[in-house]
């Protein structure tokens, strides 16, 4: 979904206010693996993805490291600069060929304290954003790879047709050996509930199985 018909469908704001947040939005385009932000950027931008997806990485002790995914109808910005006037640890990298918007925080922010709807879209992205970051940090540390695992194929079933698993592994805080496990394990569970309802069916493939 393009960006002002993704606004107007969450905020229900004036056309007027929506043709002035399209001026302030300019398009980009980035290929496949070009970076849209660096790591320990001091970016004010905000980014909304119509089309792509990008991974949110970072580089701890020289290994490179997958912090998040942001696909389509999604925001981005880095929050450091923007509200601690610090720099951002986080790069951000393009994994598909991305269309992208991108405006300048200081310019949109009169245009939000004008407006209370556009301040309560706000404040559900930033509430997004924490609870997303709740859920991460729940994840690591209370889930198994396997729960994790799960966990991302319900919430983003099209995740692995999209990106090299090496940054899947990396996101769920495992190794690539041990992602293949899992899929190879979850591969086998299907066989064998697939072999199970054929026999219950008396079906004689279910010795083929």
């Amino acid at each position: 979904m393009n960006l002002i018909d993704y606004i107007h469908e969450q905020t229900q704001i004036d056309n007027q206010t929506l043709e002035l947040l399209d001026t302030l939005f300019e398009h980009r385009q980035y290929k496949k693996y070009s970076l849209l932000l660096k790591e320990e950027n001091t970016s004010k931008e905000v980014f909304y993805i119509e089309e792509g997806i990008v991974r949110q990485f970072y580089t701890k002790n020289k290994k490179d490291i997958t912090h998040a995914f942001h696909a389509e109808n999604s925001f981005y910005m880095s929050v450091e600069p923007i509200y601690f006037h610090n720099s951002s640890p986080f790069g951000l990298e393009a994994l598909e060929n991305c269309k992208v918007r991108v405006a300048d925080f200081t310019q949109l922010e009169a245009i939000i304290n004008a407006h209370p709807k556009l301040r309560g879209f706000m404040e559900m992205l930033l509430v997004t954003f924490l609870k997303n970051l709740t859920n991460r940090i729940y994840a690591i540390k209370f889930q198994t790879a396997q729960e994790r695992y799960d966990f991302l194929l319900k919430n983003y079933p099209k995740i692995l047709l999209r990106v090299p698993l090496g940054h899947v592994a990396s996101f769920l805080g495992i190794t690539q050996q041990t992602l293949s496990v899992i899929r190879a394990g979850k591969g086998n569970k299907f066989l064998i509930y697939l072999k199970n309802l054929v026999l219950r069916k008396g079906c004689f493939l279910g010795k083929l199985l």
